[in-house]
């Protein structure tokens, strides 16, 4: 590393100096939970970049470890008595850490995996549906499930492996989102519905879950065409140039000035959409900063617009997990829990340790999956501690992480979004619960 440039050069060192190395956020973090190592805590990790950040250590494979370790995850951020914005810190480092890397080793190393899985296919719902036609067939023929059970997809290596194990069951994900639905009764919003990438190809069926409470609830919803992947998936993998113009296209595909809000479903999503504004300081900055400001969380908008109660009952014991870009990032914690509880019949247990993540954290569970493989189980004990019959997160990485553990764990659960549970509440519908609950 000795001939790159310091990663933390374009680094506010002011908010290197907003931690005063209290230590009340390592109990929170989750790395730093597993392994008892200050260097995997939030506290020693801010340390160790300002020590690279002026010029007091070398940034070695050793730190590198720790850093490559974080699921950024953010809960050290609502641990924090201090305000320090962690992920401000962590996100432009790994940045430019991985941007350099890449330029200096374009022609020594090829990332196949990031160039060909992370930019050219993930960002793309047309391509993961094509990509997962293998998946979808094995399953419509029953030896996917057979496959599974017998471990035999231990056998695809690396991270690929890992990969074809998080598809989910087949669902009936209905047709293609049109470009317009009216809101029922009187209207009292207009909205605008961002689709994604990932979210688009493996859950549509919750998207028309969520358009259909937000008719429910007196919207006009439009879904823009031009739009696509937020960003997230280069920007966290070293591509601030592949992230903006998503960024941008993302941008000029709203129009703003006939919406209330730019409704988003899923954490990760959002989160990276109302962070718009800070990432990139040109002259399109003003524009991306005035559309992160009308981006709402579906639990945030319909909490604040009010939400018209549901009428049919789901006789069920139910927990709630907190997506850490959802709950941390976003501070979106007790809307969704107020939706639900407005579910009859619903029983709403809290969920233990809910502040931790399920090691899912993007991409995370690809290129860490020892970590992440460890953070899931002990979420699914402490879903399982509950007892519930149905477990509820609001992003797409949760519920395809917690689902595969579910299914390989062969626990009665069933994972679903909360909006799938309100739209059934609204349809009269109910969700397929074991005849008794989850049970350690």
């Amino acid at each position: 590393m000795s001939d790159l440039k310091n990663p933390g050069e374009g680094i506010d060192f002011g908010l290197f100096l907003d931690c005063v190395h209290c230590g009340l956020c390592t109990s929170a973090c989750p790395t730093y939970t597993e392994l008892g190592d200050e260097n995997d805590g939030p506290r020693g990790r801010v340390y160790l970049m300002r020590q690279v950040a002026e010029g007091r250590l070398g940034l070695d494979a050793r730190i590198r470890k720790h850093l490559d370790l974080c699921l950024d995850c953010r809960a050290c951020e609502t641990a924090c008595p201090s305000g320090v914005h962690y992920g401000r810190l962590i996100e432009p480092f790994r940045l430019a850490v991985e941007e350099a890397e890449h330029q200096r080793s374009v022609v020594k190393r090829y990332d196949w995996f990031r160039q060909l899985v992370l930019f050219r296919l993930f960002p793309y719902a047309n391509r993961i549906r094509l990509a997962m036609t293998p998946v979808r067939w094995l399953q419509r023929l029953g030896i996917y499930g057979w496959m599974e059970r017998l471990g035999l997809f231990k056998l695809v290596p690396g991270r690929l492996g890992h990969m074809v194990t998080l598809v989910g069951p087949l669902v009936d994900q209905g047709p293609k989102l049109p470009k317009f639905l009216p809101a029922k009764g009187r209207r009292r919003a207009r909205v605008a519905f961002f689709v994604g990438c990932v979210a688009e190809a493996m859950f549509r069926h919750t998207h028309w879950a969520t358009l259909r409470v937000l008719q429910e609830n007196g919207c006009d919803v439009l879904i823009p065409e031009g739009q696509g992947c937020c960003g997230a998936i280069h920007f966290h993998a070293g591509s601030s140039d592949g992230a903006r113009k998503l960024a941008d296209a993302n941008v000029a595909a709203f129009d703003l000035a006939e919406i209330d809000a730019v409704i988003v479903n899923h954490g990760g999503c959002g989160a990276m959409l109302k962070e718009y504004g800070l990432h990139w300081h040109d002259d399109l900055q003003p524009a991306r900063r005035r559309f992160a400001e009308k981006v709402k969380d579906i639990n945030e908008f319909l909490d604040q617009l009010g939400l018209v109660p549901p009428s049919g009952r789901i006789e069920a014991t139910a927990t709630y997990h907190d997506a850490c870009h959802l709950g941390h990032a976003q501070k979106v914690r007790e809307a969704p829990r107020r939706l639900l509880a407005q579910i009859p019949g619903l029983a709403l247990r809290e969920l233990p340790e809910t502040e931790i993540c399920c090691g899912s954290a993007g991409t995370y569970n690809l290129n860490q999956p020892a970590m992440a493989q460890r953070l899931m189980r002990r979420k699914l004990e402490n879903i399982l501690k509950t007892g519930a019959q149905i477990v509820l997160a609001s992003n797409a990485g949760c519920l395809l992480q917690i689902g595969r553990e579910v299914r390989q764990r062969r626990a009665p659960l069933v994972v679903l979004h909360p909006m799938d549970l309100l739209d059934m509440s609204y349809r009269d519908a109910k969700p397929a619960i074991a005849s008794t609950p989850a049970r350690r």
